[in-house]
């Protein structure tokens, strides 16, 4: 089969460039888990530098194109091609409950849904790593008091440890992306659990960031504190002046003094 074409409407971007696809590849500890999921594989050029890893590569591609060339192409994934949207899969159709890694050269379209659906699966992910648009994997890396310091960073970084690698310049893909790319790497934290609801910090980081310009104060009004708490000096700051370690304290202030 001929190459795969790029479609625009899948946010399609191959990788043309060996090395950094190999880099790509090596961002991986392979540490705590025996199985690896690539999103969004295309053509197969990350793919190549997993499977020479000890370590179970699986795939899963929308596009259904690409699968077709992954089945001609790489004998060695036989029965580990997903021809799902990650988005709508149950990863436990394939992985029943065990811990695997995630990697891609992601869609840029999709990328922020991949982090928060990867949340989800927070138990089971020791390890996520892949390319992202530059300024969503800076967003993702980002601390406290940053422009781009937001929601997804806050709830990444609340259960792993996250690291921006190098950047990517636009010339190595084809079709090349009208933006540079980044490469980063989450690794989930030794004690990950929280000492607060979870469902209740999610709720707390999006209510604060939605009016990101507003004190805590007002932007979590409808959250129905009690006067007392209200009174903490934590809510006469803004969003992105707030840690990670901040919210979750705040959380559970919240949790015990909520009317």
């Amino acid at each position: 089969m001929e190459k795969v074409k790029a479609k625009k409407h899948l946010g399609q971007h191959f990788l043309k460039d060996e090395s950094i696809a190999k880099a790509i590849a090596d961002t991986l500890n392979l540490e705590g888990y025996n199985d690896v999921l690539e999103i969004g594989p295309g053509m197969g050029v990350l793919t190549k530098y997993l499977l020479e890893k000890p370590i179970n590569t699986y795939v899963i591609e929308i596009d259904t194109e690409s699968v077709t060339y992954l089945d001609e192409n790489f004998p060695k994934l036989k029965d580990k091609i997903i021809s799902k949207d990650f988005l709508r899969y149950n990863v436990n159709e394939i992985f029943d409950g065990k811990q695997f890694a995630i990697i891609g050269n992601f869609p840029y379209n999709i990328s922020t849904q991949i982090v928060f659906r990867t949340l989800e699966y927070r138990n089971q992910i020791p390890e996520f790593a892949g390319m992202f648009q530059k300024e969503v994997a800076e967003r993702i890396c980002s601390k406290k008091g940053s422009k781009v310091y937001g929601i997804l960073s806050v709830l990444a970084q609340a259960f792993y440890d996250v690291e921006y690698l190098f950047t990517v310049d636009e010339t190595v893909f084809i079709p090349p992306p009208k933006v540079k790319s980044g490469v980063m790497r989450m690794r989930r934290k030794e004690n990950y659990n929280l000492p607060c609801s979870e469902k209740m910090l999610f709720t707390v980081v999006k209510m604060a960031f939605q009016q990101r310009r507003k004190t805590m104060r007002n932007s979590l009004k409808a959250l129905n504190l009690s006067d007392n708490l209200r009174e903490d000096t934590i809510f006469d700051l803004r969003p992105e002046q707030l840690s990670v370690e901040q919210f979750i304290e705040l959380t559970q202030k919240i949790e015990a003094n909520a009317v």
